[in-house]
């Protein structure tokens, strides 16, 4: 099935500090059939500096998608979408779950929060490629986002 691209580029914000899972999805999104403009923060406070646009992320474009991991430093994952789904100027942007955990209580609390979605990271790395290819096929290609800015 081919997707139509889609014109303007999709900024993406991911947030994750495994070093090895940033790079595999930098280099799946970089060979993207949609153009997009991957962003990456290393910890939970960070991340809602750059969606809050404060500090060192001033100048920060809102992303059309975030890609979250739960066991983040600093500030895990729940409470940043707890934060971002409370907030009316940020809780619009899909946020879409990747990480290792398969507890159902981290899968049932993700969706009280209202995560958009919730997928379990694959250990091996063909599967993890294909994850993120999934990922970029449903959510950039199919799923038609908000624009980005501020809303």
């Amino acid at each position: 099935m081919k997707f139509e691209s889609v014109a303007e580029p999709i900024d993406i914000l991911l947030i994750e500090d495994n070093a090895a899972d940033v790079r595999l999805t930098e280099e799946v999104l970089t060979e993207s059939k949609v153009h997009n403009n991957l962003r990456v923060v290393n910890d939970g406070a960070q991340a809602l500096r750059y969606l809050r646009q404060q500090g060192e992320f001033r100048e920060s474009r809102r992303p059309g998608l975030i890609l979250l991991d739960l066991n983040l430093p600093v500030k895990d994952g729940r409470e940043v979408l707890a934060e971002i789904k409370s907030d009316p100027s940020l809780k619009r942007i899909p946020v879409v779950v990747l990480t290792t955990s398969k507890a159902e209580e981290d899968i049932l609390k993700t969706y009280n929060l209202h995560a958009n979605c919730y997928i379990t990271k694959p250990v091996d790395l063909e599967q993890f490629v294909t994850v993120v290819k999934y990922i970029e096929d449903f959510w950039l290609a199919i799923v038609r986002l908000p624009m980005n800015g501020k809303r």
